[in-house]
């Protein structure tokens, strides 16, 4: 959406003033996701794959914007995207990205999580790291309607990202 100045917008004005509720229920998620079984860093990687994977600009350049200010290198951003052939990634962080790609991707074979791949992921995590892994994507699923629909500007401050 432009304005009549051709000044990008979104198409949504904040949702957090349109259903106050989703402050709560969005920090409720951060609250989860940041529990310490799993890294933060983990989380934030699996993050931007979920945003790549569902083709969304706004997710993706967010969760990279978070990865960068949190000191992680371009190449291991940049690699997210081919995270299968990239040297930069833990064995545990493939296993993550590899359930949010079975989360988020359909599949024409049946079941999206088969037993082989939980069964990987258990080698690297806890129980409480897998739920911990599982609401980190979860908390991607949830913003993702909003992103798509309200189509809040990539890139700029919480402030800008929602038309007045």
């Amino acid at each position: 959406m432009t304005t009549d100045q051709d000044t990008p917008q979104s198409r949504l004005s904040d949702p957090t003033e349109l259903v106050p509720e989703l402050g709560q229920i969005g920090g409720a998620l951060f609250k989860a996701t940041g529990n310490g079984a799993i890294p933060q860093t983990t989380i934030s990687l699996v993050q931007l794959r979920a945003g790549q994977i569902v083709g969304n600009t706004y997710l993706t350049a967010f969760h990279a914007g978070n990865l960068r200010k949190a000191g992680e290198s371009e190449a291991r951003i940049t690699a997210v995207a081919s995270w299968w052939d990239a040297p930069h990634f833990t064995d545990a962080e493939r296993v993550a990205f590899a359930l949010a790609e079975a989360v988020f991707t359909a599949s024409p074979h049946g079941e999206r999580v088969p037993d082989e791949l939980y069964a990987r992921a258990s080698a690297h995590y806890d129980e409480k790291a897998i739920a911990t892994l599982a609401v980190a994507l979860g908390q991607v699923g949830f913003f993702i309607p909003l992103a798509l629909i309200g189509k809040p500007l990539p890139g700029v401050s919480p402030a800008e990202q929602w038309r007045d």
